[in-house]
């Protein structure tokens, strides 16, 4: 059996796939591992043709799109592995990837997941991503976006792992449950990771394991009106998951700022009409959404307000 399993989603991004494969294939522990690869039905070129170029990759092909959640579970749960690293498709990694987030999440009983120290492809000097975190008015953030990659040099704690680049212990997903496939696209990390921490696991950032990402591969430019409209449907789907009712109540002010800033910024961006659609998809979503949370969950709730509200002022400092 293999000791990790890499799972690649993939839509209409077999160009970038290539790329992706040829470096995972240079990867220390390459021979111990298994690749899946699950196709969101590609129309872009020939996908069996470009997995056939590597030995030990696994084609996964649907019938059709069923967005990120739904592709990631699939390769998940056809993983052999004790562990699973997502990645994304529009990247390439380091040559030992692959062995230091195993030897990251093998040595941490308690551990969901580890996120690798994303950087930008035609920039490698710069973060893309250093770990995911959330705050108090409902905004996800990656740690040090556009900073300088030397100053993000030690192992930390994270809210959540950007999936796009991390492993994760694969029984845990059996306990708490897979990626939301009411997630088409975007925030499905940062639920999990919440979920997680809800039941008493911790995520981590590895900088040791280096990704390097082109970004928006497949939805394209930062901002657009359907990676808009899905954030901010999915932005209020995580409030009412993950945080009990007392908790709603009690951050409702801050939540509803966070809307209407978020409102402005995007209408100041010539978006402001997919962000409204987004909230009114977003309201959709939540009703009838129900989570049972056990005195545990209640408790683990309490103290992640606070990393809440830290996180405004880690946003606020710029990290």
């Amino acid at each position: 059996m293999s000791k990790v399993s890499v799972v690649i989603p993939n839509y209409n991004g077999t160009e970038y796939l290539k790329e992706c494969l040829a470096s995972l294939s240079k990867c220390t522990m390459y021979d111990e591992s298994e690749v899946i690869v699950v196709d969101n039905a590609s129309t872009d070129a020939d996908v069996e043709e470009a997995v056939a170029s590597f030995t030990g990759v696994r084609l996964i092909k649907r019938k059709d799109n069923g967005g990120f959640s739904v592709a990631v579970n699939e390769g998940i749960k056809a993983a052999e592995s004790e562990y699973v690293i997502l990645l994304n498709n529009d990247t390439t990694v380091s040559v030992n990837f692959i062995e230091s987030l195993y030897l990251s999440i093998s040595q941490k009983p308690v551990c969901f997941s580890v996120q690798s120290k994303m950087v930008s492809f035609k920039e490698p000097e710069i973060i893309d991503d250093a770990g995911d975190y959330y705050d108090i008015f409902g905004w996800a953030y990656a740690l040090g976006k556009g900073k300088n990659a030397s100053a993000f040099t030690k192992e930390r704690k994270i809210f959540a792992s950007c999936a796009g680049a991390a492993v994760y212990r694969k029984r845990i997903f059996e306990e708490i449950g897979y990626f939301d496939e009411k997630h088409f696209a975007y925030l499905e990390d940062i639920d999990i990771g919440y979920r997680a921490r809800l039941y008493g696991y911790e995520n981590f950032f590895d900088p040791d394991a280096v990704c390097f990402h082109y970004g928006s591969a497949s939805s394209g430019s930062r901002y657009n009106e359907f990676k808009i409209r899905l954030a901010a449907a999915n932005s209020l789907y995580i409030i009412r998951k993950n945080q009990p009712l007392w908790q709603r109540i009690l951050l409702f002010p801050s939540h509803f700022t966070g809307v209407v800033v978020k409102q402005l910024f995007f209408t100041m961006k010539g978006f402001g009409g997919a962000y409204h659609e987004g909230i009114k998809n977003g309201l959709k979503l939540c009703r009838g959404t129900k989570t049972k949370f056990t005195q545990n969950m209640q408790k683990k709730a309490f103290l992640i307000g606070f990393e809440l509200l830290w996180g405004v002022f880690r946003r606020l400092q710029k990290m």
